[in-house]
């Protein structure tokens, strides 16, 4: 699931450099601050992906009632995800994300 994982990070990575590429601004400063402000977090549930200060989503870390190992749930605050919907699956692959988050339903 690291792989995976590293493949969506690089999938917002990209989807913000091409949102950027509208801009006049200097892109490539912006770009890379933004590279460097996502992380990661680990907690008993779910892989928290964190952008700057606010939470881009959620993966779902193991099986278990509604939703699979691998699910992006939206985030509906700081520590909990939006438990309605999944919005793909990082293992499954074929999800649509954008740099903002994932996409709504």
């Amino acid at each position: 699931m690291l792989t995976q994982l590293d493949q969506l990070l690089d999938a917002i990575k990209a989807d913000y450099g091409r949102w950027s590429k509208n801009l006049t601004s200097p892109r490539q400063e912006m770009i890379d601050e933004f590279n460097a402000r996502i992380r990661v977090t680990e907690g008993k549930k779910y892989i928290k992906v964190i952008q700057g200060t606010s939470v881009w989503g959620f993966i779902v870390k193991e099986d278990g009632g509604k939703f699979r190992k691998g699910d992006i749930l939206k985030a509906a605050g700081w520590n909990a995800p939006a438990m309605n919907q999944a919005r793909g699956n990082i293992i499954d692959g074929g999800y649509t994300i954008q740099w903002t988050g994932p996409l709504y339903l």
